[in-house]
C-alpha cells in the first residue's frame, strides 16, 4: 500500500495486490510462514492464525463436477459421495505436511540457531472465496470445516474477497445459510466471517443493513472480522447485545480500514463495540501489504483512543481469549465483562505473584495449549511491568 499510483483508491489497490504474489503464496507457503511466525514472535505474540485456501484447485474442480443444488444436504452428500471430498482433505492435508517441512526447514528448527518463530503455536483458517460460484464457495466451506474436524491444524473457515463486490453482495444471505448448515453438519469447525467490511458511497444503503446481523445470528459466528458498517445496520443495538451475550468477538484491524475503507478515529465503531461489552481483539489483516505490524494497532489505539495501559493488557489478553486454540481458559467467566480473574487453580498465583503453583494450576497450564499461550503472555507482562518497577 506504500505510494500507490495517485487516481487509484485504497480499496482497488488493496485488493488487485493479491494476484501479483499468488506464486509464492501457492509454491512456498512454509517459506512464507517462517517470516510470519518470526514477525510475531518478535511481536511478542504467543500464538498465530493465519489463512490458507487448501487444495484450492482440486475444490475448483470437484465444484464444478458437482454443479449446483439448492438443498444443501443433497449438495453435500454429493461431494461426499465416494469419498469425494476426502480425497481433497488428504489433499490439503499433504499440503500442510509439505508447508511445515518447508517451514522447519527454512526457520532453522531443530538446529543450533532456530528463529524465533520456531516455538510458536500455529493453527491454519481455511479461506472461502465469497465472489466464486455458489457451488465453489460451498465446496471451499465443506473442505474447510471438514478439515477442522479431522487435522488439529486447521480450526475454521472464514470468507475473503471484497464483500462489495456484486457476487458477494447477490449471494450473502445464502452463503450464511450454508455456513449454519455446515456447522450442524461439523459441530467442531468454527468460524470467523469478514462482515461488515462495508461504508456509506460504497454500496447502496440496503446492503448495509444486515450483513453483521445475519453473521452473527444465521450463521452463528465465533468471531467476525471489521464489521466497520456496524451502526448504519438495522437494530444494530440487538446485534451488539447479542455478540456481548454470546462473546462473539470482532476482529478490529484499524490500518486495513482506513486504507480500504477511509473509516478510522471516531467514524470507526471500535468504541462502540467496547461499551456495548462486545469482545475487541486487535488485527493487521494483510500485514505485509499494508506494512504494519501489531504493535503498529496498538499504538493506534491507545493514541486515538486515549487507552490505558490497563486497556491494552486486556485487548491483547482477548487476543488469546477468543483465539481458536483448544483447551480450557486460564480466564474464568467473561473476561470482557466480568474483568480477567484466573481460574479457581491459579488464583493469585499468576507470574509476577511470588507465589509457587500449585498442582492444579500446573495442570491446567499443561494441559491446555490456550491456557499455556496465556501463561506465557502473562509472564510476559509480569516482565515488562517488573523493569518499570525497578527503575522507580
Amino acid at each position: 500500500m506504500q505510494d500507490f499510483p495517485a487516481g487509484q483508491n485504497g480499496h482497488d489497490h488493496f485488493f488487485d495486490t493479491f494476484g501479483k504474489f499468488g506464486e509464492v503464496t501457492w509454491r512456498h507457503r512454509g517459506k512464507m510462514l517462517a517470516e510470519a511466525a518470526a514477525a510475531v514472535a518478535g511481536q511478542n505474540q504467543f500464538y498465530l492464525e493465519t489463512m490458507v485456501t487448501p487444495a484450492s484447485e482440486g475444490s475448483k474442480k470437484l465444484a464444478t463436477e458437482v454443479g449446483w443444488d439448492e438443498d444443501l444436504a443433497r449438495l453435500h452428500g454429493k461431494l461426499t459421495a465416494d469419498g469425494k471430498l476426502d480425497k481433497l482433505v488428504t489433499e490439503a492435508r499433504k499440503e500442510a505436511d509439505d508447508a511445515d517441512a518447508e517451514f522447519r526447514t527454512a526457520a532453522r528448527c531443530g538446529t543450533s540457531r532456530p528463529r524465533a518463530g520456531c516455538e510458536l503455536p500455529v493453527r491454519w483458517i481455511s479461506q472461502v472465496s465469497r465472489s466464486s460460484s455458489r457451488e465453489r464457495v460451498f465446496t471451499q466451506m465443506a473442505l474447510g470445516m471438514r478439515l477442522a474436524e479431522h487435522d488439529g491444524r486447521f480450526v475454521a473457515v472464514n470468507l475473503v474477497q471484497p464483500e462489495d463486490w456484486d457476487s458477494s453482495l447477490e449471494n450473502y444471505r445464502l452463503q450464511m445459510r450454508m455456513v449454519k448448515y455446515l456447522r450442524t453438519v461439523y459441530p467442531r469447525a468454527q468460524a470467523t466471517l469478514h462482515a461488515g467490511e462495508l461504508w456509506p458511497g460504497l454500496v447502496k444503503p440496503e446492503h448495509l443493513k444486515f450483513h453483521i446481523k445475519e453473521a452473527v445470528t444465521v450463521a452463528e459466528a465465533d468471531r467476525i472480522g471489521h464489521g466497520v458498517d456496524l451502526v448504519h445496520e438495522d437494530d444494530w443495538q440487538g446485534t451488539v447485545r447479542t455478540m456481548a451475550a454470546r462473546e462473539t468477538a470482532v476482529e478490529v484491524p484499524f490500518t486495513s480500514n482506513a486504507q480500504i475503507l477511509g473509516v478510522k478515529g471516531a467514524d470507526h465503531p471500535f468504541s462502540t463495540y467496547r461499551a456495548h461489552g462486545v469482545p475487541v481483539v486487535l488485527a493487521t489483516d494483510d500485514p505485509g501489504i499494508s506494512r504494519i505490524d501489531i504493535s503498529h494497532e496498538y499504538r493506534y489505539a491507545a493514541t486515538t483512543y486515549g487507552l490505558t495501559y490497563r486497556e491494552l493488557k486486556d485487548l491483547a489478553r482477548a487476543s488469546l481469549e477468543y483465539a481458536f486454540l483448544p483447551g480450557a481458559s486460564l480466564w474464568r467467566g467473561n473476561p470482557t465483562t466480568e474483568g480477567y480473574r484466573p481460574e479457581a487453580a491459579c488464583e493469585g498465583q499468576l507470574p509476577g505473584s511470588g507465589r509457587r503453583l500449585s498442582q492444579d494450576c500446573r495442570q491446567l497450564v499443561s494441559a491446555s495449549p490456550k491456557a499455556k499461550a496465556q501463561w506465557l503472555q502473562e509472564k510476559a507482562f509480569a516482565k515488562f511491568e517488573n523493569r518499570f518497577r525497578s527503575e522507580s
